[in-house]
């Protein structure tokens, strides 16, 4: 029987591709729009302008590129600020496809895969989010940068034996902040410097002194107050990035209401010194942290990655796949080869992982069902299950606009009791048994 060959359609007539470079960006148009089918552009702005000119000339309306580092980031916005389509796709996808790609530019490359609709363009929120999410991971920057200057900190504590980080909880708290700035200043008697405690502090007077009696040589003391002075400094620009935030987020409300208060849940460490949890909630209508495990933190990452409008994912299954927590579908003969799921690094993935992580312990639904996964699967398994179970949550919160059930262990330990012995009377009667209970 002969096979009957099918040839691709043309999808997409009037597309451009663009190889994406740091000084050149490459330009293919279709051969029939335009003599010189092929055209470099250099990296100025006034390049880019002359670039959508000659697309616009060449009466084009799709335009693709693949995310080369933050090269694209200029180009993808004027293209789309002139009214082109802009279709960002992930250069793994462009690899996997086969073809004779040695043969042609990588521009003309992209142009013809994308003319026969074989390329799908990555998530991007709108242009509101995705400056909101540029300032947030900015700001995210400057906690990691901070970060290495208390590291610094506990060095030159360490070198000179002053074993604060034995006495309080935090360094940079109230009691271990004053204590450095003594130091830094001249104080050198360790009762002096122990008075300074504050009243929240667990140890007393006497240990605190005993804590604060070290070797004060002037190397260790002047990287001290280097690393004093640089953590000042972050603080401060932390402070500003919290005003953006606080300005940004005021812009984008759509929601009006109040959010009930919340026990049991502090301000986390990290958070921005405003009402963040009001200012989300004004956002997207629904409060995310009302989700075991989900802090303020977690859920200003979600919004600002992915933004309030979750409409590009038309299920539940493709958001969390693309999220990469889905179980993986490695399948060949009918057997299946392998569950693990995909090595994404995304971030909304990353923290709802972590917020995973801190269910362990928690006297919720969520974290007998994270217990129970640990137990049968292992730590690892169960994070990514447990996180792939936060993701539909906030999916179904994002899209449904409703609030989030809290439901107590107690009622799920009930609920999986009842499904157990569900299963296990239909698999007896299935075997010609009866399941009975004992005594």
């Amino acid at each position: 029987m002969a096979v009957r060959k099918r040839n691709l359609e043309v999808v997409f007539p009037h597309a451009a591709g663009i190889d994406v470079g740091g000084e050149m960006h490459y330009v293919a148009v279709p051969p029939e729009c335009c003599e010189e089918s092929v055209r470099s552009f250099r990296c100025y702005t006034a390049d880019l302008d002359a670039m959508a000119d000659w697309l616009l000339g060449c009466a084009i309306d799709t335009v693709v590129m693949e995310s080369t580092g933050v090269y694209w980031i200029p180009v993808y916005e004027l293209l789309e600020s002139r009214g082109l389509t802009v279709y960002l796709v992930n250069a793994r996808h462009v690899k996997n496809v086969s073809g004779r790609k040695s043969d042609v530019l990588d521009c003309q490359w992209l142009q013809q895969l994308m003319s026969f609709g074989l390329l799908a363009g990555a998530f991007r929120p709108r242009e509101e989010i995705c400056a909101l999410r540029a300032v947030s991971r900015h700001r995210q920057t400057l906690l990691e940068e901070q970060s290495r200057w208390i590291q610094r900190m506990q060095k030159a504590l360490t070198q000179m034996n002053v074993q604060l980080a034995h006495a309080v909880t935090d360094i940079t708290g109230a009691t271990g902040m004053a204590i450095m700035r003594a130091i830094v200043a001249g104080e050198r008697d360790a009762r002096v410097l122990a008075r300074l405690r504050n009243y929240r502090c667990h140890k007393s007077e006497e240990e605190l002194a005993r804590a604060l009696e070290g070797t004060w040589r002037q190397e260790h003391l002047f990287t001290l107050g280097q690393a004093l002075l640089m953590y000042g400094v972050y603080r401060e620009r932390i402070a500003d990035a919290d005003a953006q935030l606080q300005a940004m987020l005021g812009r984008l409300r759509r929601h009006a209401g109040t959010v009930a208060a919340q026990r049991n849940k502090g301000r986390a460490k990290n958070a921005p010194n405003f009402d963040i949890r009001q200012a989300l909630y004004e956002l997207c209508g629904v409060d995310l942290t009302r989700i075991e495990g989900v802090d303020v933190t977690t859920a200003l990452k979600v919004l600002t990655e992915v933004g309030d409008d979750l409409g590009r994912f038309a299920t539940a299954k493709q958001f969390c796949s693309w999220l990469g927590l889905c179980p993986g579908t490695r399948i060949s003969g009918g057997k299946r080869l392998s569950g693990a799921s995909k090595r994404l690094a995304n971030p909304v993935a990353r923290a709802l992982k972590l917020a995973a992580m801190g269910l362990s312990r928690s006297q919720c639904s969520l974290g007998a069902y994270y217990r129970r996964l640990a137990a049968r699967l292992g730590a690892g398994k169960a994070i990514t299950a447990t996180a792939h179970k936060l993701a539909r949550i906030v999916y179904a919160m994002l899209t449904r606009g409703e609030a989030f059930k809290v439901e107590d262990m107690q009622a799920y330990e009930e609920r999986y009791r009842h499904r157990t012995l569900t299963y296990l009377r239909r698999k007896a009667a299935s075997m010609g048994f009866e399941l009975q209970p004992v005594g």
